[in-house]
């Protein structure tokens, strides 16, 4: 069973403070004030007027002098439209027995607006308050009518009865002025570099990084797979990347591009007889009459044994470094010539 805690506040003993035919004075007792219209003492409606006058979720119920702080389960039962005392659902009054709290209004105490006059007169607002069409106080919202002071550089927040003038999101007061706070030198906010603006700021990252979707932690940027800055092969690494290039090639001064590199250039001995350079590689050629053998050797063609001649049937194929020769078959026609003859 919940016990439930309430605070009244004692009913003084309240003279009716009729007006008699001359006053002279306004002093009014505690709870009450002077009411220059009614030429009475009125009851102060300290809910109405007080900020949060109830703590720990209790509600503000008033009371002739004073007011009383009831849990939000406690009812009230009127009575006549008297004074409030406070019941518990068995009728001891000012009982906390776990039950709901009621609150029940009797003749216990005058009401000093019954010696009103039978003409309804309007009630006199505090400042910052105005009668609303029950003739009753409600507080004005002066950011809303526009009748408040605040500088163009504030924000104008309302207040029961009166308004207060705060800085934007960003900024601080700093005499009747709205001052810039400059987040990047009040704390770290970002993971690499901080950029202040008026009244916020934003986070960038260091080169080869990328800001994450929390707009605060910087990741690792795989230029590689975004844009393909390289001309041939791309390495990513941390916060940056590097390029490489095939065989045959190499880096130019841009470290981006690959030239091709002029094997032949660089030395004479790639080939036994002539080196020709081309993309990204080299090969060796061999002069007529010889065949490539591998890579790099040149070796004599011998037309005679494959056959590749044109000498006639009746001729005789004799081969030699780089060619070949057609002789007659017969030995003492020419070219040959006989001994005897030189």
């Amino acid at each position: 069973m919940l016990g439930i805690l309430f605070f009244a506040t004692l009913i003084p003993s309240i003279s009716t403070q009729e007006t008699d035919e001359t006053i002279t004075y306004t002093q009014c007792t505690d709870g009450y004030e002077w009411d220059p219209i009614r030429q009475q003492c009125k009851d102060i409606d300290e809910c109405g007027i007080m900020q949060e006058p109830c703590k720990g979720g209790m509600k503000c119920v008033n009371h002739y002098g004073g007011y009383l702080c009831l849990p939000r389960t406690a009812q009230i039962l009127l009575n006549n439209g008297q004074e409030d005392t406070v019941i518990s659902q068995n009728g001891g009054s000012q009982q906390s027995t776990g039950q709901n709290v009621y609150v029940e209004r009797t003749n216990s105490a005058p009401d000093p607006a019954r010696n009103l006059p039978s003409t309804v007169q309007l009630m006199q607002c505090a400042s910052g308050y105005e009668l609303n069409a029950q003739n009753m106080c409600q507080d004005i919202d002066e950011c809303l009518t526009g009748t408040h002071n605040c500088r163009p550089d504030q924000v104008c927040t309302n207040m029961r009865g009166s308004f207060s003038c705060l800085c934007p999101r960003g900024y601080q007061k700093r005499g009747e002025q709205c001052i810039d706070i400059d987040e990047c030198s009040v704390s770290s906010f970002c993971h690499h570099r901080c950029v202040n603006t008026l009244g916020s700021y934003y986070c960038q990252c260091n080169p080869g990084f990328q800001l994450a979707s929390n707009n605060y932690t910087c990741v690792d940027l795989d230029e590689c797979s975004t844009s393909s800055p390289c001309a041939q092969e791309c390495y990513n690494m941390i916060g940056s990347y590097i390029c490489q290039c095939s065989p045959g090639y190499e880096l130019s001064r841009d470290r981006v591009n690959c030239e091709d590199i002029d094997e032949c250039r660089t030395s004479s001995y790639l080939c036994q007889y002539q080196c020709v350079n081309e993309p990204g590689r080299f090969s060796c050629v061999c002069p007529e009459g010889y065949q490539l053998v591998g890579t790099r050797s040149c070796q004599d063609i011998n037309e005679c044994e494959s056959n590749t001649h044109d000498c006639a049937e009746d001729a005789m194929c004799w081969n030699y470094y780089g060619g070949f020769r057609c002789y007659p078959a017969n030995p003492c026609l020419d070219p040959y010539v006989r001994m005897s003859d030189k």
